[in-house]
């Protein structure tokens, strides 16, 4: 396998036929081994969301590929707020780089090109929640820029 750089590394929006692919990126680490049913076939609640996905113009599903093998995925929403004037803020979630490909440089690669399509999509600000059980991934993220300036807060439903 070829080191990443930014230059090799090919971006689209996911089709149904990477969703095994994709949900196998999410259950490989301990936490998405307790929330996701990754088996073939997938279960029916990962098709039906990705419908949904697919069909709203606010979500991007996005795959990273490398010499044709899907190396990498995020998903960017975008929020229209009355705040900020009317401004729009772009969510990044399900950040993941596949086994075997990480420490290459793919994670900061995807972090540029979501923060290009942020600013392209005219979010003024790119958010992000990551669980306090990834201490590395915080590291991580603030490496990039990101500031922990709020407390997020969750309610099970």
């Amino acid at each position: 396998m070829t080191a990443a750089t930014p230059a090799s590394l090919q971006y689209r929006l996911a089709t149904e036929a990477d969703l095994a692919h994709i949900v196998g990126m999410l259950a490989d680490d301990p936490l998405g081994q307790r929330r996701e049913a990754f088996q073939l076939p997938l279960p029916a609640t990962y098709l039906a969301a990705f419908e949904r996905i697919r069909t709203d113009p606010q979500q991007e599903l996005t795959v990273v590929a490398q010499d044709g093998v899907i190396v990498g995925t995020f998903q960017l929403s975008f929020i229209q707020y009355l705040t900020y004037q009317g401004g729009v803020r772009a969510q990044i979630e399900a950040v993941r780089v596949r086994a075997g490909y990480r420490g290459q440089g793919i994670g900061t690669a995807i972090f540029r090109y979501a923060i290009e399509r942020a600013t392209k999509r005219g979010a003024h600000l790119l958010q992000l929640t990551t669980d306090k059980q990834r201490p590395d991934a915080r590291r991580f993220y603030e490496s990039l820029g990101f500031v922990a300036s709020h407390e997020g807060m969750k309610l099970a439903l």
